[in-house]
C-alpha cells in the first residue's frame, strides 16, 4: 500500500508538471498566434499601400499639368465636415485651388495652405460643387456635395434630363476649377417627383474619398480671363447716346 500511494503520488507530480507545461506551451503559442496575426495585418496594409502608390505613379501625365505626392496627416474631427490635412504647404508650391486626386478620380480641392501643410476640403462636403458633364452624351451639370462620404448629388435637373442610372460623370473643365475628363461620380438613383418641378440623381464618387492616405496635387491650371461683369440693361440704356451706341 506505502509504495501504491508513493507511485500515485509520483505520477500526480508528473502529471501537474506536464499539465503546467502544456498551459505554459498554450499561452506562449497564442501569443505568437496574435503577433503573427497583427504582422500579417500590417504586411496587408503595406501590400494595399504600395499597390495604391504604384498606381498613382502609374497616372498618365497630362502635359499642361504637374503633380506632387502628398500624405494624409489629420482629419477633420467635426463629422459634419468633410475635411483632411495632407503633407505640404505654401513652402512646397501648394497653393488654394489646386485639385486633389487619386488613382481613381477626384477627391478634393485645395482650401486653405499653411508653411508646411494644407487643407484639402473633400468633393462629399456639403453643397461642395464641382462642375461636370456625363461622359455617355457631354451633358453638362454640377455635383454637389452631401455632407456623406458615400454620396453625393446632382441637383435641380430638368425632370426630361438624359441622365441614366449607371451613367459616370468627369469633370466639365469650365470655370478652370477642375481638369477636364477626370472621374468624378458613377449615378445609383435617379428621384423624379411629379409635385416638383426637377429632378435629382444620387451618386456616389469614384475617388477614394476615404479609403487612402496617399493623394496627388495637381498644379493650377492655366489662369482664365476675369469674368466680365454683367451690366444691367438700365445702365446700358443710360450709358448710350442718341444714336443707339452704347458709349
Amino acid at each position: 500500500m506505502p509504495g501504491e500511494l508513493w507511485d500515485q503520488a509520483g505520477d500526480f507530480v508528473v502529471t501537474q508538471r506536464e499539465q503546467h507545461l502544456l498551459m505554459a506551451e498554450n499561452e506562449a503559442l497564442q501569443q505568437r498566434h496574435q503577433s503573427d496575426a497583427a504582422q500579417l495585418q500590417q504586411l496587408h496594409a503595406l501590400q494595399l499601400e504600395n499597390q495604391q502608390l504604384r498606381n498613382l505613379n502609374a497616372l498618365p501625365q497630362r502635359s499642361e499639368f504637374t503633380t506632387q505626392l502628398v500624405e494624409i496627416l489629420y482629419a477633420e474631427l467635426d463629422v459634419f465636415k468633410r475635411k483632411v490635412l495632407v503633407t505640404k504647404g505654401k513652402e512646397s508650391g501648394i497653393s488654394m485651388g489646386q485639385v486633389v486626386m487619386d488613382d481613381a478620380g477626384i477627391v478634393g480641392q485645395v482650401t486653405r495652405v499653411y508653411p508646411s501643410i494644407s487643407e484639402v476640403t473633400l468633393i462629399t462636403e456639403k453643397d461642395h460643387v464641382v462642375p461636370v458633364q456625363v461622359l455617355r452624351n457631354g451633358l453638362r451639370t454640377i455635383v454637389f456635395g452631401a455632407g456623406d462620404t458615400s454620396q453625393l448629388s446632382l441637383r435641380y435637373m430638368p425632370v426630361g434630363a438624359d441622365v441614366l442610372e449607371g451613367d459616370v460623370l468627369v469633370t466639365s473643365g469650365i470655370d478652370g476649377l477642375y481638369p477636364a475628363g477626370v472621374p468624378v461620380a458613377r449615378v445609383t438613383e435617379i428621384v423624379r417627383d411629379p409635385a416638383y418641378p426637377f429632378a435629382r440623381a444620387i451618386c456616389v464618387p469614384i475617388g477614394g474619398v476615404d479609403n487612402h492616405r496617399h493623394l496627388l496635387v495637381l498644379s493650377r491650371q492655366l489662369e482664365y480671363p476675369v469674368r466680365p461683369e454683367q451690366i444691367s440693361e438700365s445702365r446700358i440704356a443710360g450709358k448710350s447716346d442718341k444714336s443707339g451706341k452704347v458709349k
